[in-house]
């Protein structure tokens, strides 16, 4: 009976926020994307083609809010705010003068009706990988959610409407069956993103040509992420000169695999906060385990995902040589248990020489990215892990810190220069 309710209320705020905004959704094209990882840094990378036709566009993502070149950061922290954000959002976009909104499109957002009176015009999956299994009750209602956003694109008015879909994903198929009949479905892939796009405009083998390209996206997962937004932006109709010249201007996105220093040795700063993505991003900053890597990580508390602490050891053990594990946001669970539970899937790890060499605990987060740093050799990479840019540590009964990673590992470089 809670539950029910509850449903009712999420479903109201969303249709009082859309009637009091005025339904501007029905103003703009919008495309809402869904996946485990790399949402913001599609919608990053599509506004940065949009921006670059000369498209007016909203984007809101986990890292910031940007309405027709006004930029600012996201002030909810969440990646699909709740309480009409999305609809004042998008009526600031209209009254911008905007054309497009791009939205990230959460399994939770959708639970609690967040996606609903918003009229999209397209839908866009990227992947889909174990997350939030508590919240949902285990990974088949999770999947469930994602799937229940292209369902309800049928409760959309607009008249056309599209689908992306991943062509490489593991079930991809339910996706397929929710967008049966509800408009034109269209695929992407890294494979072909390398061999067909980067190889025929540049005119070059699939190796030079992916050199192109901003030294950001050349990562594997990267490039999954601007296959999505390639094929997006050429369903829009722009011009594949001006998407590539977008795709070379791109910076990358705060807290996505941002380079803090280069050498002599590398200090990297990612969001990575799942077992999946954890082994993405080790794997390409090890260069398949020719790099020793010294890294930084924990996992939420809260009661969020618990099946994954061990799971995110295992990951640190397969690729790390030195691990040091920390708070990321603890809320009110014990930091110690939270770290005690990865550091046994670092102990159980039966791969590679035993796994790592060494385990630090260090809670104080800004004293394990010292720790860190003080570690750190020529050529060596030091990967911080799962705060990306964002702007608080949460701790108990609400309690919360100012956060700044980057700045933070900036901070204890310019120290450790000093010797203090």
């Amino acid at each position: 009976m809670r539950i029910f309710f509850k449903n009712i209320y999420h479903f109201l705020i969303a249709c009082f926020g859309a009637v009091i905004c005025g339904f501007p959704s029905r103003r703009l094209f919008v495309l809402g994307v869904t996946g485990t990882k790399g949402k913001s840094s599609v919608v990053e990378l599509i506004g940065a083609i949009l921006e670059e036709a000369g498209k007016k566009t909203a984007l809101i993502s986990s890292v910031h809010v940007d309405i027709a070149g006004e930029d600012f950061k996201n002030p909810t922290s969440m990646t699909m705010p709740g309480r009409a954000y999305l609809q004042r959002f998008l009526r600031k976009a209209v009254g911008a003068g905007c054309e497009y909104a791009i939205l990230e499109v959460t399994s939770q957002g959708v639970s609690q009706y967040r996606h609903r009176f918003i009229d999209f015009d397209a839908a866009m999956i990227i992947n889909i990988h174990p997350e939030h299994i508590e919240a949902h009750g285990g990974f088949e209602a999770y999947r469930a959610a994602k799937i229940k956003f292209f369902q309800d694109m049928d409760k959309s008015r607009k008249s056309r409407k599209s689908f992306f879909i991943n062509e490489m994903m593991a079930g991809k198929e339910f996706f397929e069956q929710a967008a049966a009949d509800k408009g034109d479905v269209s695929y992407f892939s890294r494979e072909d993103f390398i061999n067909q796009e980067l190889k025929n405009h540049y005119n070059l083998d699939s190796l030079e040509a992916k050199k192109m390209i901003s030294g950001w996206l050349q990562s594997d997962f990267n490039l999954e992420n601007a296959a999505a937004a390639v094929v997006f932006a050429k369903s829009q109709g722009i011009d594949e000169a001006v998407i590539f010249r977008a795709l070379e201007k791109f910076k990358g996105v705060p807290g996505r695999m941002e380079y803090v220093r280069r050498a002599p040795f590398e200090v990297v700063v990612d969001y990575a906060h799942t077992p999946d993505s954890l082994r993405a991003v080790y794997r390409n900053l090890s260069d398949n385990h020719e790099k020793k890597l010294i890294c930084v990580l924990g996992s939420a508390g809260g009661g969020r995902d618990k099946w994954k602490r061990p799971k995110m050891g295992e990951a640190a053990a397969e690729y790390c040589s030195q691990i040091i594990l920390t708070n990321e946001d603890p809320y009110d669970e014990s930091p110690q248990s939270i770290i005690d539970e990865i550091e046994k899937g670092v102990r159980g790890y039966s791969g590679k020489d035993g796994g790592a060499t060494t385990v630090f605990k260090i809670l104080d987060r800004r004293e394990a990215i010292k720790k860190a740093i003080s570690l750190a050799r020529e050529k060596e990479v030091v990967i911080l892990t799962g705060k990306g840019s964002e702007g608080w540590i949460h701790f108990e009964r609400g309690r919360k810190i100012s956060w700044n990673e980057r700045g933070v590992a900036e901070e204890m470089l310019e120290s450790a220069k000093h010797g203090t």
